[in-house]
């Protein structure tokens, strides 16, 4: 995945002189997870240039960037660190386009690092998403695979609207064989649309991100038993392919929805909250949740016991499907 993104952004630089890449050590150093490795030498330091340590600053020199009709793409080096930005992000980001009823595009897409499963110290595997995604104005996106994550990032920087991009990082080191198909950026699935990885008839998982992954092992698990489940990557949270969706929970009549975040006002709480009010009347069971715990995201000796497990998302298909 880092590979595609980084070649995502390459030729992002190389089609639109007005691209720009900054944040905190992206320039020589290509990134803590090297996505930006190379990009300064070979686009100069004008177009791939390095931040100081001020979140809020990235924002708000990035929004200043839009304005003035360039095509910034900031790195937030850490999901935990991305905080100091929100300011700006809430107050005057993800509203320029309103504020100046559409004659102002806001062509800005904002890279975060997210989530855990790498075993890093406190404040570096946060998730976020929740805060972005109730937040009117921005699109919020998460690919789960390497080749998808090339198209969503070609297709975020051409966006007129702000995007915020999750990376997973535990996905950072994933491969997956095929084609990064559209050098234009028209290849691959938009912008709100979900994708089916696995079809199945039994239930449906509701996922995205680094979970997309753990999902698919627990349905072939669940498969060795008999038990056919469907596998949607939602990869657009705002805006949330509400078709998709419901059409796979009304053929399976079972959900369960899965993410890294806290339980409580977690993504899924809203996912539950569309197929009560889309599905209902297909529903054979209540949509279970496995999620995160409410707490804050414990050490890295614990954090194995924190993130949803295969055992435990099995346990939950098991409830739908037996009930």
């Amino acid at each position: 995945m880092v590979k595609a993104l980084n070649e995502a952004l390459r030729d992002s630089l190389a089609e639109d002189p007005r691209t720009l890449i900054l944040g905190e050590d992206v320039g020589k150093l290509g990134g803590v997870f090297r996505v930006t490795e190379g990009l300064q030498a070979e686009f100069g330091t004008d177009r791939v240039f390095d931040t100081p340590l001020a979140e809020a600053g990235i924002a708000g020199v990035s929004l200043g960037l839009a304005l003035a009709g360039w095509h910034p793409v900031a790195e937030m080096q850490f999901d935990g660190f991305s905080y100091p930005a929100l300011d700006q992000v809430i107050s005057h980001i993800a509203k320029y386009r309103y504020r100046s009823r559409g004659r102002q595009p806001m062509p800005l897409v904002i890279r975060i690092p997210f989530a855990g499963g790498i075993g890093a110290a406190e404040h570096h595997s946060e998730s976020p998403e929740t805060y972005y995604a109730h937040t009117a104005g921005l699109k919020v996106v998460v690919p789960s695979s390497a080749i998808d994550a090339y198209h969503l990032l070609r297709a975020s920087v051409a966006d007129p609207d702000p995007v915020i991009f999750l990376e997973p990082k535990s996905r950072y080191w994933s491969k997956e064989a095929g084609e990064l198909n559209g050098k234009g950026g028209d290849g691959g699935l938009p912008i709100g649309r979900a994708r089916v990885v696995r079809e199945g008839t039994d239930c449906t998982i509701i996922t995205y991100g680094a979970m997309v992954a753990r999902s698919l092992a627990a349905a072939e698990t669940a498969a060795r038993n008999g038990t056919e489940v469907e596998v949607l990557d939602l990869r657009s949270l705002v805006p949330l392919d509400l078709d998709a969706l419901a059409d796979s929970v009304r053929r399976t009549g079972r959900a369960v929805v899965v993410h890294e975040a806290p339980l409580t006002l977690g993504f899924g709480a809203e996912v539950v909250a569309r197929l009560v009010e889309d599905a209902f009347d297909y529903l054979e069971a209540p949509v279970l949740r496995v999620t995160g715990y409410d707490t804050p995201y414990p050490p890295a000796t614990n954090e194995a016991h924190y993130l949803p497990s295969v055992r435990r998302i099995l346990a939950a298909v098991e409830r739908v499907t037996s009930y």
